[in-house]
């Protein structure tokens, strides 16, 4: 019997070294890399699978570190999901809310992963003026502080109108972002300099409590020189939900 016990022990201090070992900021990257290049990802996969609560809570203690990690998480299930089953997207609400990616002991979906995580518990359908109260355990302590506006242009729902796909990092994650931003809103935007209105992204609409309010948006396409003055009207375009996966780029260095 104490063998036993011994053995058990040993077991489990075995999986607890192996599991302080593994960085998950690196995991989460090189299943994304395995996903653009066409290689396998099962491995990444399976590594998440079996993550815990306490390993990730102890490696993901910033809100750069939170952010890069479970940007490229959603990310990179989006286009492994809809590529094995396309057809999951004609019913995008049930889509976003079924319960697929298993990390840290739970099962998530990926409104948890955008809305819980990244946007620290806002109730989707409030232009995020409204937050959830009472959260559980592990969404309290996976959640960001503060919300970064940012990630609206490097979050990919699969959409052909969503940002491009591309692998972020801890340590260059503002550069990053700052990059995809302006070249996602610039590629969003057109601006009427006689009546100063400028037409973009639907998101600055469903999002516009992340922004700083709508006027936070226009101080944004200023600032970011997308537009060359603040407009004093902002406009929002359709937002195309054909099915679009592969859409990746690279940041330059």
């Amino acid at each position: 019997m104490k063998q036993f016990f011994l053995v058990l022990f040993l077991v489990s201090d075995f999986n607890a070294n192996a599991q302080d070992s593994v960085n998950y900021n690196n995991v989460s990257q090189d299943l994304l890399q395995n996903i653009m290049n066409g290689k396998p990802y099962e491995k990444e996969v399976k590594i998440l699978e079996d993550s815990t609560l306490k390993a990730l809570v102890s490696q993901l203690k910033t809100d750069k570190q939170k952010i890069a990690f479970w940007v490229n998480i959603y990310n990179s299930f989006i286009q492994i999901s809809l590529t094995e089953d396309p057809k999951e997207y004609e019913d995008r609400g049930a889509y976003f809310k079924k319960e697929r990616v298993k990390i840290a002991g739970e099962l998530l979906s990926f409104d948890d992963i955008e809305h819980d995580i990244l946007r620290r518990s806002r109730i989707k359908l409030s232009w995020g003026y409204l937050r959830k109260y009472f959260r559980p355990k592990w969404e309290r302590k996976l959640r960001v502080k503060n919300i970064d506006w940012r990630i609206h242009f490097a979050l990919n729902c699969g959409a052909k109108s969503c940002p491009p796909v591309a692998k972020f990092t801890p340590e260059s994650l503002d550069t990053e972002f700052d990059f995809m931003a302006t070249e996602y809103l610039k590629e969003q935007t057109t601006y009427n300099k006689e009546t100063k209105t400028a037409t973009s992204v639907s998101l600055f609409s469903w999002f516009r409590a992340d922004f700083g309010g709508l006027c936070g948006a226009r101080e944004i396409l200023e600032t970011y020189k997308i537009t060359p003055e603040k407009p004093k009207k902002l406009d929002f375009k359709t937002y195309d939900w054909t099915l679009s996966l592969g859409n990746f780029r690279k940041i330059p260095k």
